[in-house]
């Protein structure tokens, strides 16, 4: 959710060098067994296989490339075709291999702290803190890729520098809320979460009535957005002051993506009829049927495009 000041329009300078590559951080996920390039990796071993393979491979290649410069991993997980929405980045794996090497060359210390990670479907969404230089706050990134025939095929993405502080006392990347794992919750939690989010979203977001936050919303709620106070009495007012500044807001989704507890919405929001909008995530937490945790990731869209396919 976006918040109640003006969008930072200035990004660090990494995640303007990782958008002309098209790919973010990925976490330290084992590397997947692969017998060949086009091979799908999971062997018949059901859904669950196939997501962790979607997200070992992510890891791999994203983890190869911008740690190491490692530009073979391209070649064996990513397809030639390598449809690219950061408006920064031209289409195709040979921008990911090409640039990858001089980015690394550039930044040799940076790293990718990932948060969390989560797959449904064809679609790996990665949460993580950019940081191109250590002991700097870097940035959030959240990046979105699908999957074809056990490769990457496309990637949407959003990022923001991390500010100095928060009016709600938490970071951007931690979790507070119960459980504090990183983890998404069990399986079987993903279709009851996705259709609760879907329509709490639809109810606050698209809407804009803030009477679903008392109905979706768990008194505990932790929030991440910087801009915006903790609590359920914070979101309310936040929003509140939000939908007053900007009485022809509209907001877009355009996918969805859950796993277990932990629900992501990708959305195009506008805050005034002609304007480009806002490129963002909102991530949520789920606990006991009641939203209990939010972070988001925010992202103007510009003007230009290097690749013509658009953020969304």
């Amino acid at each position: 959710m976006p918040p109640t000041t003006s969008v930072r329009r200035a990004l660090v300078a990494f995640v303007a060098s990782a958008a002309v590559l098209g790919a973010a951080a990925v976490p330290a996920v084992a590397a997947p067994r692969v017998a060949s390039a086009g091979h799908a990796g999971y062997g018949g071993y059901g859904d669950s296989a196939r997501l962790g393979y979607q997200k070992a491979v992510a890891a791999r290649v994203l983890k190869g490339v911008f740690e190491r410069g490692d530009t073979a991993v391209v070649d064996r997980f990513v397809r030639p075709d390598y449809i690219q929405h950061n408006p920064l980045a031209p289409d195709g794996a040979e921008t990911l291999k090409n640039l990858a090497v001089s980015v690394h060359k550039q930044f040799p210390d940076a790293k990718y702290d990932i948060k969390r990670v989560i797959s449904e479907g064809d679609l790996v969404l990665v949460h993580s803190n950019v940081v191109l230089t250590p002991g700097t706050r870097g940035s959030a990134v959240f990046d979105i890729f699908r999957f074809q025939d056990g490769k990457i095929a496309e990637h949407w993405d959003v990022g923001q520098s991390v500010p100095d502080k928060s009016a709600n006392g938490n970071d951007m990347f931690s979790t507070v809320s119960w459980p504090r794992t990183e983890q998404p919750g069990p399986g079987f939690l993903t279709a009851y979460n996705k259709k609760l989010v879907t329509a709490a979203f639809d109810q606050l977001l698209v809407k804009k009535d803030l009477s679903a936050i008392d109905r979706y919303w768990g008194p505990e709620y932790d929030q991440h957005n910087p801009n915006i106070a903790d609590g359920v009495a914070g979101v309310k007012s936040g929003l509140g002051a939000y939908f007053k500044q900007f009485p022809q807001l509209t907001v877009t989704p355009k996918r969805v993506i859950a796993e277990g507890d932990l629900v992501a919405v990708h959305s195009h929001y506008v805050n005034a009829p002609g304007e480009r909008g806002q490129a963002i995530v909102d991530l949520f937490r789920v606990r006991c049927g009641k939203i209990v945790e939010h972070w988001d990731v925010i992202q103007d869209v510009p003007a230009t495009s290097a690749n013509g396919n658009g953020m969304f």
